[in-house]
C-alpha cells in the first residue's frame, strides 16, 4: 500500500452504510439497474439508483514502428449513448462464465484488431462511474505482437469498426487535447506512456482485482 493510500484508510470514515432495502428496477442483457436504501452517517436512510455491469476488460497493444517508437493498437468505433464514433482501445464484456480477465483480452485483441501477444500485464483498474454503476474495467498492456485472424461479421457496431496504429506520444496527445474521452482507453494511454517511460511499473497478469464486479454476473 503506497503512503497516500495508508493515510486516506487512517482518516476514513467509520460509518457503515448499511443497505437497508433493495428493488429492481430494470434487468436486461448487459446491465441491470437497482435502488437500494442506505443508511447515512446521520442515521437517516437516502435512496441510491445503482448500475450492475459485468465488468469488462481493454488492452494496450503495443509494438514498435519502423523507426524504433511506440505505437498502439487503436479502434475507432460508433458509440450510441454519444451518438459519434470514438477512438478506443480493444475492449469488451467479461461475459464468458468462468474466464480469467487476461483470457478475456486475449480474444478481444484477436477478434478486434487481429493480434494476439507474448506477454500481458496490467496496467490500471478505471472505476467507469462510481457515482451510479459498479462497472470497472482492467486495461491490459500486451506486447509481444503478432498478427491472427480477424473475426468479423457479428452484424452491430463491431462490424464497422476501423483499426489504427496509432504512435503512443500521439495518442498520449489525443487523450490530453480531449480527442480520446473513453475513460479506459484515456487511463490505459497514460498509464502504458509511464511504464515505457520508467515513471512506473505495470502489475502480473493475475494481480488481484478487489472491485471486478460480480452482482450482475450472480443473476444470469
Amino acid at each position: 500500500m503506497s503512503e497516500l493510500a495508508r493515510s486516506g484508510a487512517e482518516a476514513s470514515g467509520r460509518h457503515e452504510f448499511q443497505v437497508v432495502a433493495s428493488r429492481d428496477v430494470h434487468v436486461g442483457r448487459v446491465v441491470a439497474m437497482r435502488v437500494d436504501e442506505v443508511v447515512m452517517p446521520g442515521g437517516h436512510t437516502a435512496r441510491r439508483e445503482v448500475v450492475e455491469h459485468l465488468g469488462a476488460v481493454a488492452v494496450v497493444a503495443l509494438d514498435r514502428d519502423e523507426t524504433g517508437a511506440d505505437r498502439i493498437a487503436m479502434i475507432h468505433q460508433y458509440r450510441h449513448p454519444l451518438g459519434r464514433r470514438l477512438w478506443e482501445l480493444p475492449a469488451g464484456l467479461l461475459d464468458e462464465p468462468g474466464e480469467e480477465p487476461v483470457a478475456a483480452a486475449r480474444r478481444e485483441l484477436a477478434e478486434e484488431v487481429g493480434l494476439a501477444a507474448r506477454d500481458f500485464s496490467v496496467l490500471v483498474d478505471v472505476a467507469a462511474s462510481p457515482g451510479f454503476t459498479d462497472e470497472v474495467v482492467r486495461v491490459f498492456l500486451a506486447t509481444g505482437l503478432s498478427a491472427v485472424d480477424r473475426l468479423v461479421g457479428s452484424g452491430d457496431e463491431e462490424e464497422d469498426l476501423v483499426v489504427h496504429r496509432v504512435p503512443l506520444a500521439e495518442a498520449v496527445a489525443m487523450a490530453l487535447s480531449g480527442e480520446v474521452v473513453n475513460a479506459a482507453a484515456v487511463a490505459g494511454i497514460l498509464a502504458a506512456h509511464a511504464v515505457r517511460s520508467g515513471a512506473a511499473t505495470a502489475r502480473p497478469a493475475d494481480a488481484p482485482w478487489p472491485d471486478r464486479p460480480t452482482r450482475f454476473a450472480t443473476r444470469t
